[in-house]
């Protein structure tokens, strides 16, 4: 059957759209390699530079991807792919542009044998429809009021980070975050602008912390010594600034004597002290005020007044984090003084500075009220000794929550380890030799592409990627579906006894997406330059 003559050959389209699909699966497997190495727990990392000198060091493919320069159009759509995996997933970012590679790599022998790109295409639909039951026999379901379950699955995820010796107290926060703002009887998904990361440098990473409750990175405006702890506060968020106004056209004001240069100033201490004595009025003792660009928010007249009234003052806070804050405190943004009322203010337990030794100091709001709207807050707060580092914790815990998200979204756990690809290779191999036809010869190449993942993290462990497979491919043969490479072993283990899981919505969306995005990539016969 694999050896049929030249008369059953398909017509292949002409000589021009065999070359561009040769340069376009060319581009997009370089791609592929590129990341390839950071496969896995013993995976590489990549220091990334960028033109003016900043340096980010990951092995999130996402990351790497997302900073690299990628002139052509195909090798674009292999970091759109490992974008979309990080949205939709939140994890395995490298291993669905490796499989991509691999299916690019399988198509093109498909293509030299003389089989019509959209027969190639179709069959490996039917795969990859194949290829997700497969996953979904080999799952267990998980419970979310079991956290050892989604605890196992974040520590899976953690330790192919740069992070990973800290895994064991990163995991427990991401998974205690989430288990925070949803409610795990009902929740379908998780919204993750609900849990905030706040990066202060200084410390080690083992100063991670959850905390229960509003974290900013501000400082307490404490020029004119106003409180820096306030208990049983009364919180307002305004968008108004705390300033004499200003007109609205550019204008110069001319004063010609003493008098009237008194008088102004008389006029704007006046304008100012309203405003501080109507905010005081309403009971508010700790006020969060929106930076401004057009004028000062506060000035140190103003400070001065709010300090008389025992007002604390935190500046600069940013537009993006105006939502977050109102939404966590239950309050409302107010933008202009005759709105600011009694009810508008959100009631907090306590309100304190704390210094994180030399490098400046954070603001906790604990002792929230949850609100109807989120039923808890938190944010985290995170420490690292670096820049780069610190850059890497944050994404590596977004990594854990998105995993934990991935669990909520799809209560599914599979082993990790490349057991998923190893089991979908065989099921998917049996299964073509029932079929028979070209779509058989398609759907076995498609099988022998999934087996790079296991060969890939083998090699980047340092161990014999083909004794590894092979051992790995018998162990699946003979029924073991839940065998997997372990990579600190250096051999083949049951995985869910090695607590190495992950959730069943990655590796769907792997094969999903990469599926996807080597189908279009066949398709194109032509590039059409417009000038």
């Amino acid at each position: 059957m694999a050896g049929y003559g030249q008369g059953s050959r398909q017509k292949a389209n002409d000589e021009k759209g065999h070359d561009i699909r040769s340069t376009n699966i060319l581009a997009a497997r370089a791609v592929a390699d590129a990341v390839r190495t950071s496969l896995g727990p013993k995976g590489m990392d990549k220091m990334i530079q960028d033109a003016k000198g900043e340096v980010i060091i990951s092995n999130d493919g996402a990351t790497i991807l997302a900073q690299m320069k990628l002139m052509h159009p195909t090798a674009k759509m292999m970091a759109e792919l490992s974008k979309a995996q990080d949205v939709e997933a939140g994890d395995g970012t490298t291993s669905v542009v490796v499989i991509a590679g691999g299916l690019l790599g399988a198509a093109e022998k498909l293509l030299a044998k003389g089989i019509h790109p959209q027969t190639i295409t179709e069959a490996f639909l039917m795969a990859a429809e194949k290829a997700e039951e497969v996953l979904a026999e080999m799952s267990i379901p998980v419970d979310l009021g079991d956290r050892d379950q989604l605890l196992q699955a974040a520590m899976t995820s953690l330790n192919s980070k740069v992070v990973s010796q800290n895994a064991d107290i990163l995991a427990p926060i991401a998974v205690d975050a989430v288990l925070k703002v949803i409610d795990p009887l009902t929740a379908t998904n998780v919204d993750l602008n609900d849990i905030k990361i706040v990066k202060k440098l200084g410390g080690t990473t083992d100063d991670c912390e959850l905390v229960d409750g509003l974290v900013l990175s501000q400082r307490i405006a404490k020029a004119a010594g106003g409180p820096r702890r306030v208990e049983n506060a009364k919180v307002g968020l305004i968008q108004f600034c705390l300033s004499a106004p200003k007109t609205d056209m550019e204008s110069n004001i001319q004063v010609r004597d003493y008098s009237s240069m008194d008088r102004l100033l008389r006029e704007e201490r006046t304008i100012v002290a309203k405003i501080v004595k109507q905010i005081a009025k309403t009971g508010c003792n700790v006020l969060l005020v929106q930076k401004s660009i057009l004028r000062d928010a506060t000035t140190d007249l103003s400070l001065d007044f709010c300090a008389k009234a025992k007002i604390l003052v935190v500046r600069d806070i940013e537009r993006d984090d105006i939502e977050f804050i109102s939404k966590m405190l239950g309050l409302e943004p107010i933008a202009s003084l005759d709105h600011f009322t009694a009810e508008n203010l959100a009631p907090v337990g306590l309100v304190c500075e704390d210094f994180m030794g030399g490098e400046g100091s954070i603001i906790r709001f604990t002792g929230l009220k949850p609100s109807p709207v989120t039923g808890g807050c938190c944010s985290i707060l995170v420490r690292a000794s670096n820049v780069l580092l610190l850059d890497e914790t944050e994404r590596s815990i977004h990594d854990a929550l998105c995993v934990v998200r991935s669990l909520v979204k799809k209560k599914a756990l599979i082993p990790g380890g490349a057991a998923p690809e190893m089991e979908m290779s065989c099921k998917l191999a049996q299964w073509a030799r029932t079929i028979g036809g070209i779509n058989a010869v398609c759907i076995e190449t498609y099988a022998e592409a999934l087996e790079l993942v296991p060969y890939t993290l083998a090699e980047n462990a340092g161990m014999q990627p083909v004794e590894i497979v092979t051992q790995l491919r018998a162990a699946h043969m003979k029924g073991e579906k839940y065998a997997g490479i372990n990579v600190k072993k250096g051999s083949i283990t049951d995985m869910y006894a090695e607590k190495v899981v992950q959730p069943l919505l990655v590796s769907v969306n792997s094969i999903k997406m990469a599926t996807e995005t080597v189908r279009m990539i066949l398709k194109i016969d032509d590039i059409v330059i417009c000038r």
